[in-house]
């Protein structure tokens, strides 16, 4: 009979623990470059476009689409990216993605016309989705069960912090270097970003004996479709719809009848519809588009509310904004944290509360109490979202089996994305429903549109509220017979 071997001394043990948490680190790191890429990308091109329009000598309406062919691009693709890591293998469509992402910015620099810049934004933003569908999906394979929470808050301050680096960094870059630079910053980032993932990221693992993958092209093609026509419904006319976006519109709800029928009979479909079942699952999903409508409505209504309702300059109406993208990349971390010591469930609930109060404030406050009066409501809602955030990721994605952290990661973007789109038409329309012209609106109008959005969101939190709690409620296993419940 062997002897048991001797513990290692304390020494030799600190040794091996460092020695496994450099990877840990090396990982986490290049994650939170590949989701601070995709944010800086979307915020630091909007400084930018009307230096582009001069140079290009191309209509603002036109140069709308420098933005709107990377949110496109990003939405119909997220999901179908993510379930093609699934199935060729996360790490190698990751570095393929942040090359793309290198390129294609290279490409928009050197773009000579309005429309060659479009599609080379076209195709960053498909780099951008495979390292927003990827990164969530990572955080299984690297990092302890214990920390998943501490990963989804650093994941979730990468991407605030990308969104509000983006208009200063971008402004700083256009004055000194040129329009071309806002795109060119992203090269050596993107560089770093593929050299510690090649590092750091864990192999792709497919067996000697597996199976040739196969993926679901009509399902794919089909989805895209389908949530390009429901973008383009949301964000064409500016909130003002049109026989064109009901038409969209109406094509969305068709193709998404279309995709439920594909994937039904697919015999490797895109979306395993059975998953929907899970009440974790679609309560995340629900709970995440409903929230990030509400948090839409930030950055379209209070710009105006700030200048026409409070009376602010540009420079006072830039610093009150970013009060909120600076709360989110501050509770980050710690809200992770908070979510690993007392668990994803009830962080989550705990964050939804203090959005639904923050909006309630937000619609019942008087404007009499002026900045204060909106900035301390905007930090609570914010900070509430970055721990719904951390907790609702972590929830959904702690216990998904390796075969199926692609596409689950995906779909959570993609439901984040498409209550941004949804928010910035629908909360649009809302603020703007009593006044004709929103530019020359009086102050009164400002207000009362103020009151009247956040009560529509104040709803919409309490409702994702509601659905949370049924989707914890069903979750819960059975009590046994006999056992007190």
């Amino acid at each position: 009979m062997q002897a048991p071997s001797k513990p290692a001394p304390p020494d030799q043990q600190a040794t091996e623990a460092g020695s496994a948490t450099r990877p840990v680190r090396g990982a986490l790191a290049s994650l939170s470059l590949a989701m601070l890429l995709p944010a800086l990308g979307t915020s630091i091109a909007n400084v930018g476009l009307p230096d582009m329009a001069r140079a290009l000598q191309a209509p603002f309406q036109d140069v709308q689409w420098i933005v709107l062919a990377y949110l496109l691009a990003i939405t119909a693709l997220i999901v179908s990216v993510g379930r093609l890591g699934d199935l060729l293998g996360r790490r190698r469509l990751l570095l393929a993605g942040i090359a793309l992402f290198a390129v294609a910015s290279i490409l928009c620099a050197l773009a000579p016309t309005l429309w060659l810049l479009v599609a080379a934004r076209a195709l960053q933003g498909l780099g951008a989705s495979v390292m927003m569908a990827l990164t969530m999906a990572f955080v299984g394979s690297t990092v302890p069960k214990a920390r998943t929470g501490s990963a989804m808050g650093l994941l979730g301050t990468m991407s605030a912090v990308g969104t509000t680096l983006g208009p200063a960094l971008g402004g700083l870059l256009i004055a000194h270097f040129g329009w071309q630079a806002i795109f060119l910053v992203n090269v050596p980032l993107a560089g770093v970003a593929l050299l510690l993932a090649w590092r750091f990221l864990p192999a792709d693992q497919r067996g000697a004996n597996a199976k040739r993958p196969v993926f679901d092209h009509r399902g794919t093609v089909l989805l895209a479709l389908t949530l390009c026509a429901y973008a383009l419904a949301m964000t064409v006319g500016r909130g003002h719809f049109s026989v064109r976006n009901v038409a969209l519109l109406l094509a969305a709800c068709v193709g998404a009848i279309l995709f439920v029928r594909v994937e039904l009979k697919a015999p490797a479909p895109l979306i395993r519809l059975a998953m929907l079942r899970a009440p974790v699952l679609s309560a995340g999903l629900a709970t995440s588009m409903l929230v990030s409508t509400v948090m839409m409505s930030t950055l379209v209504v209070g710009p105006f509310y700030l200048a026409r309702g409070l009376g602010l300059g540009t420079a006072a109406t830039g610093m009150v904004l970013a009060a909120g993208p600076l709360v989110a990349a501050f509770c980050g971390v710690p809200s992770g944290w908070l979510v690993d010591r007392y668990g994803a469930q009830r962080m989550g609930g705990a964050g939804l509360c203090g959005a639904a109060f923050a909006c309630l404030a937000l619609a019942l406050l008087p404007a009499s109490l002026g900045i204060a009066g909106y900035v301390v409501p905007i930090m609570l809602l914010t900070a509430s979202y970055a721990l719904f955030q951390a907790a609702n990721n972590t929830a959904v994605m702690v216990d998904i089996v390796p075969e199926q952290r692609g596409v689950i990661s995906g779909m959570l973007n993609l439901s984040r994305n498409l209550g941004l789109v949804t928010g910035a038409s629908v909360m649009g329309a809302v603020f703007a429903a009593g006044t004709s012209d929103i530019a020359s609106a009086p102050p009164a109008a400002m207000v009362g549109g103020m009151h009247a959005t956040f009560a529509v969101a104040s709803a919409l939190v309490l409702a994702a509220l509601a659905i949370f709690a049924l989707g914890r409620a069903l979750a819960k296993p059975p009590t046994p017979s006999g056992d007190p419940a």
